[in-house]
């Protein structure tokens, strides 16, 4: 029984040293808004417009490439109505014809999925390409940013600073912080 009463009591006391201890520091939070932040620091605008210059490059190419789809797509659509229209018209007599006029056919299908295929291809790999491009221009911006926040949180005594639209349900108006870090960006 004296066991559980030791342990009871060094619980109880180890438990009232803590809420005594939290209670005399208080933890103060802040949050900002990342992205509001970087759009408004003077380093964007050459950083977007580098971004859209890379990304022009990947758009122009695939609008070629799209085009040359469609391109072929017609072509197929039209070789294959005409080809219909033989073969219905009885124009097509032996099946030497019918076979050579099908394996005509089935190679500009052929063709026009492996068109689509590569596009497809090159659409994902432009995307994946954007996205890394992006983060490496944002990269500076960002590590700036990152450092002025932690700077102002120290000269707040903030504990902890959040991105607001990182599921931030509600902020008080007196943490939120971007003013501050915007000011001190300037």
């Amino acid at each position: 029984m004296k066991v559980f009463n030791v342990r009871f009591f060094a619980f109880l006391l180890g438990f009232i040293f803590c809420v005594s201890a939290f209670s005399y520091s208080q933890i103060k939070i802040g949050y900002v808004d990342r992205d509001g932040i970087i759009k408004q620091m003077p380093d964007y605008k050459k950083v977007e417009d580098d971004y859209q210059a890379y990304a022009k490059l990947y758009a122009d190419t695939l609008q070629a490439k799209d085009a040359e789809l469609k391109t072929k797509a017609e072509v197929f659509k039209k070789r294959y109505e005409d080809a219909q229209k033989l073969v219905e018209s009885g124009m097509v007599k032996s099946d030497a014809e019918l076979k050579k006029l099908s394996d005509e056919i089935a190679e500009l299908q052929k063709e026009l999925q492996t068109l689509d295929d590569a596009l497809t291809g090159y659409k994902q790999k432009a995307q994946n390409e954007l996205m890394q491009r992006q983060g490496e221009l944002l990269k500076p911006l960002v590590e700036k940013m990152s450092k002025t926040v932690e700077a102002v949180a120290k000269e707040l005594k903030i504990n902890f600073v959040f991105n607001k639209t990182d599921d931030l349900i509600y902020g008080d108006k007196d943490a939120d912080i971007t003013f501050k870090v915007l000011d001190k960006l300037k």
